[in-house]
């Protein structure tokens, strides 16, 4: 993302339909819609979410299983905002988990930003950003949200 590129879906009585997501996405739209056709096959549900203090609509990818006393709960996975022609996917981890993270199957661009992810907040974490404007771009997203999945059910 770069700094002076504005978040789209800033009003809030206007949901984010597939057909405002092409509208606002473009030629990025079919990186968007082969994501979510990816999403049934990690478990993922995406449910769009309006955020007040971003003045925008923020997707985030959750993931729901069941413990073995029978508790279902849910784990955020990603976060998805939208921009003129591409949309965003941030994939936060601990930062404890980032040895293990370097060793997934990932290209070594990935590794880098991986490796380059400063460290934030009290509970030590760090983002994973990708700016996404073709299909081709989502195998890595796809292997960090795995991994992301089995840690720290």
């Amino acid at each position: 993302m770069n700094d002076s590129e504005e978040l789209r879906l800033r009003d809030p009585d206007i949901t984010p339909t597939s057909e405002v997501l092409e509208q606002v996405l473009g030629s990025g739209y079919a990186a968007y819609k082969a994501f979510q056709d990816a999403l049934p096959k990690l478990e993922i549900e995406q449910e769009w979410q309006w955020y007040t203090p971003h003045k925008a609509w923020f997707a985030r990818g959750q993931y729901w299983w069941t413990t073995p006393r029978g508790m279902r709960k849910e784990k955020t996975l990603y976060w998805l905002n939208v921009f003129d022609g591409y949309f965003g996917v941030a994939v936060w981890f601990k930062e404890k988990n980032r040895t293990e993270i370097l060793k997934a199957d990932v290209s070594k661009s990935t590794k880098q930003i991986i490796q380059d992810a400063r460290t934030m907040g009290k509970v030590p974490t760090f983002p994973v950003r990708f700016d996404i404007t073709a299909p081709k771009q989502l195998a890595d997203i796809c292997t960090l949200i795995e991994c992301k999945k089995r840690m720290e059910k």
